[in-house]
């Protein structure tokens, strides 16, 4: 036997490990939003009115894109990938857009548009965490 020892691969911190746990929990929330925005469009809830033959031409324009942008988000987040957050963020200002900016066409969602906010408040709290966690200071001597 060989007194050499292999060498391991280094173990996340406490702070990456539960930030891969909010992206997760973040991916079940876009993944249930993207279903959602299915089963409206194809008339499976609310009893067919929201189906996509039958709503008006902006509201085509954000469901499609928002049907199509929740679970590619979703599986992005799961996957701890670069372009996870970045549909993300995406899905959730066109969102932030058509009921904060747009309450006459979209109707008004103030506490959705305060859920996106907190969640990118989170996340934007871990990224400064992880940055600093990860700097490593000259040792003095």
């Amino acid at each position: 036997m060989s007194d050499l020892i292999e060498p391991s691969a280094p173990r996340p911190s406490t702070t990456e490990l539960a930030f891969e746990v909010f992206q997760r929990v973040i991916a079940i929330f876009c993944l249930i939003a993207g279903i959602r925005y299915w089963a409206l469009l194809i008339g499976i809830l609310d009893g067919g009115v929201w189906r996509f033959d039958l709503l008006p031409v902006h509201w085509k324009i954000a469901a499609a894109s928002l049907a199509v942008l929740w679970p590619v988000a979703g599986i992005g987040l799961w996957m701890v990938v670069s372009w996870g957050p970045v549909v993300w963020l995406v899905a959730a200002a066109i969102e932030v857009a058509m009921h904060g900016a747009f309450p006459e066409l979209y109707g008004s969602r103030w506490l959705l548009i305060a859920a996106h906010g907190l969640a990118a408040l989170v996340y934007i709290a871990f990224r400064v965490a992880l940055y600093f966690s990860r700097r490593v200071e000259p040792e003095e001597e």
